[in-house]
């Protein structure tokens, strides 16, 4: 897909090192001819981040905590001084409560449910709002989703209704956007390893049910996310909006 970005310019949100799947993705993006700009979550992100934008010459490198007022609006401000336009964005950032996450959702606190919503959800949302006017002639907008938003995956727990909330939401955001000729998104990976996938419970057990269960019988991996990520933020995705992608070795089926 060499080229099939040139000229156009993103931010991805999300890369925490190099077996992120944000930065399988940005590292696609790139090869494609696209420029980026890339952030990190906090100071002890930073010098795992850094170095990987460099690699990418990213030029707007910059804090993103979506629970912090003004930085996500920092970073929107920073892409308009620069570049006066935005072509895509894509968000890949979840978090839960330890505590709400190993447990079960019915017992999940009222505080942690809601706090995974607006940082695994909401923050999406107001991403949306922000991309909009850098976009006057169209874009994609992504997010990263998982096949527990859809069915009961056990010890993913208060993360299946939020990514169920995500997935609805990225509906709701393409037919409103839609007539802007802005196209809103969800990728569904299958499991694979990354370091925010390690906190879910038994979760070396559900990678080695989902080489069995899979058709092709194996896992996927962030280059192949990155494949999908790059066409969707393409020319050639143009018709394709509000839906939940899967690039999962076909773990979805068999549910």
């Amino acid at each position: 897909m060499a080229g099939a970005l040139q000229g156009k310019k993103g931010l991805v949100v999300g890369v925490a090192n190099d077996k992120s799947i944000a930065w399988g993705c940005a590292r696609a993006l790139r090869d494609a001819g696209a420029e980026l700009a890339l952030t990190w979550f906090n100071d002890k992100a930073r010098p795992h981040v850094e170095p990987l934008a460099q690699q990418l010459q990213a030029p707007i490198t910059l804090p993103l905590d979506v629970e912090q007022a003004g930085q996500m609006e920092a970073v929107f401000a920073a892409i308009a001084q620069r570049w006066g336009q935005l072509d895509f964005v894509l968000h890949s950032i979840a978090f839960a409560p330890k505590s709400d996450l190993h447990g079960r959702v019915v017992d999940s606190s009222r505080e942690g449910f809601a706090r995974a919503m607006d940082i695994s959800c909401h923050s999406f949302a107001r991403m949306a709002h922000l991309a909009e006017p850098l976009m006057p002639q169209g874009g994609s907008l992504m997010t990263m989703s998982y096949v527990g938003a859809e069915e009961v995956i056990p010890g993913y727990g208060l993360m299946g209704p939020v990514k169920a909330a995500l997935e609805a939401s990225t509906r709701y955001l393409a037919a409103e956007l839609g007539p802007k000729g802005i196209r809103v998104n969800a990728i569904s990976p299958g499991p694979l390893a990354t370091r925010a996938a390690s906190g879910i419970p038994d979760f070396d057990t559900l990678l080695q049910e989902a080489v069995q269960r899979a058709p092709l019988r194996r896992l996927v991996d962030i280059d192949e996310i990155g494949a999908l990520c790059t066409f969707l933020a393409g020319d050639g995705a143009k018709a394709i909006t509000g839906s939940t992608l899967y690039v999962d070795a076909g773990y979805h089926i068999l549910g």
